[in-house]
């Protein structure tokens, strides 16, 4: 690790060990009676697969990594002393500058840990964050992502750095002891958050007024949602025929992308995709990225993007169920589609069990292939359907001299078909909204 990737004008002093190499020990410590010290719902295993593809996400070197059982949790290094000392042989045999734990370490458990290995170490939410700063392209990503880091970084200033309890010089004609530098440095990045939080809020008045114009016009929004490296990006490009960023990469994708398509029928739809999910997110990045994901709490449909092959496929449908949940969206209501993507990562008996297994589930998912297009037309079919669902369509005849009821009518519903008539007569089938219905009936079937 090579430090900050990204200037603030924090002028913070760097953390012990800033100035480590790019090799790593990665450890997924676990309750020996099998229960991960976390909240995910997989094995320790699954969870060390993880936090190593994490580590290669931002080119960190994994020299080594490996499962720590516990019998309990120790208040002052989270893993006994023995495991402590082996371990400290093992980052000096490899020559590693940074060690990454798969757990919330406190500030103090950070400090003991990192005098133990002479090495910077990481916890998960201090490496997810790592992950978020380098993937951020626009400013708005950009100013989310240092607010979230912030506000992790206030919490590591209690008792995280024995050099920040000496004192500055006083201020005013006379003097007096002045600040600690722990709290200057609390102070600075408070004025720091309050600056962002400022700039987030113009973002997300900026971006509610996008909303508002979309809103206008009467296409509705399908956001795509999932864990990360389920397969959105690479999905998304196949539907939209886009080019966003898609690699077998934790977290490829972090700033919103937009993008129209027109579905099977005609109906013109605006696809959102969005940043990946993640067991144990931290709060502080949901919600520093609250404004991005307000795109999926408006959305008219949500693409849940599973990847179906993955061995904890079931898990990570759990984490963005919750995500989900937190956020206010009801997973289970009309509006989700269930997708089961990578179905080509499968063998081919694997998957024909997997596609009966689909028709016979209560959500009925989509099983499709992002990669070879396969089940892309009947997702299509489907996202179609559920907009179309909660919409009538009506025949209107007008005049062709009324331009601003043709002009209102193509602002405020989709026009299917028009046929313009030789008695000066437009013919039109067009599709409502719900909320707009009452409207075009007391516009142009009561007059």
């Amino acid at each position: 690790m090579t430090g900050p990737q990204r200037k603030t004008d924090t002028d913070l002093p760097s953390p012990p060990g800033e100035g480590s190499t790019g090799r790593a020990v990665v450890i997924v410590p676990y309750l020996r009676e099998g229960k991960a010290v976390s909240t995910a719902l997989r094995s320790p295993q699954a969870r060390l697969d993880e936090a190593v593809g994490l580590a290669l996400a931002i080119d960190l070197e994994v020299v080594s990594s490996g499962l720590v059982p516990l019998s309990q949790i120790r208040p002052a290094t989270f893993i006994g002393t023995g495991k402590v000392e082996e371990l400290a042989g093992i980052v000096r045999a490899n020559d590693a500058g940074l060690v990454v734990v798969d757990t919330a370490l406190s500030p103090v458990q950070q400090r003991n840990l990192e005098t133990a290995w002479a090495c910077k170490v990481l916890d998960r939410t201090g490496l997810i964050l790592e992950i978020f700063g380098r993937r951020a392209r626009t400013k708005e990503g950009t100013l989310q992502v240092e607010l979230a880091h912030l506000n992790w970084q206030k919490s590591r200033l209690v008792r995280s750095w024995t050099h920040l309890e000496r004192q500055r010089g006083g201020f005013g004609f006379l003097g007096g002891p002045g600040e600690t530098q722990i709290e200057s440095d609390r102070r600075v990045i408070g004025e720091r958050i309050h600056k962002i939080e400022r700039e987030l809020d113009q973002v997300r008045r900026t971006r509610g007024l996008h909303r508002s114009s979309r809103k206008r016009v009467p296409y509705p929004i399908v956001a795509m949602v999932g864990y990360t490296n389920a397969g959105k990006s690479t999905l998304f490009n196949r539907m939209t025929q886009s080019e966003v960023l898609a690699a077998d990469m934790l977290f490829a994708t972090l700033d919103p992308t937009l993008r129209s398509i027109d579905l099977p029928h005609g109906t013109r739809v605006i696809m959102s995709d969005t940043v990946g999910f993640i067991s144990d997110l931290p709060t502080t990045l949901i919600a520093a990225f609250r404004a991005t994901l307000e795109e999926v709490l408006e959305a008219d449909v949500i693409l849940h993007v599973r990847d179906i092959s993955h061995g904890d496929t079931e898990a990570q449908a759990q984490d963005v169920t919750s995500i989900l949940t937190e956020l206010g969206v009801d997973p289970h209501s009309g509006k989700l589609i269930e997708i089961w993507n990578k179905i080509d990562a499968l063998d081919a008996d694997a998957a024909d069990r997997l596609r009966e297994v689909a028709k016979r589930e209560k959500n009925k998912p989509v099983v499709v292939s992002a990669l070879t297009g396969e089940g892309v037309a009947a997702l299509l079919d489907e996202i179609e359907q559920r907009v179309s669902a909660g919409r009538s369509t009506m025949e209107l005849e007008i005049s062709s001299a009324d331009g601003e009821g043709l002009h209102w009518l193509y602002e405020h519903t989709e026009v299917l078909e028009r046929e313009d008539g030789e008695d000066g007569l437009l013919k039109l089938t067009v599709r409502v909204a719900p909320e707009r219905a009452e409207g075009v009936r007391r516009r142009f079937l009561n007059a």
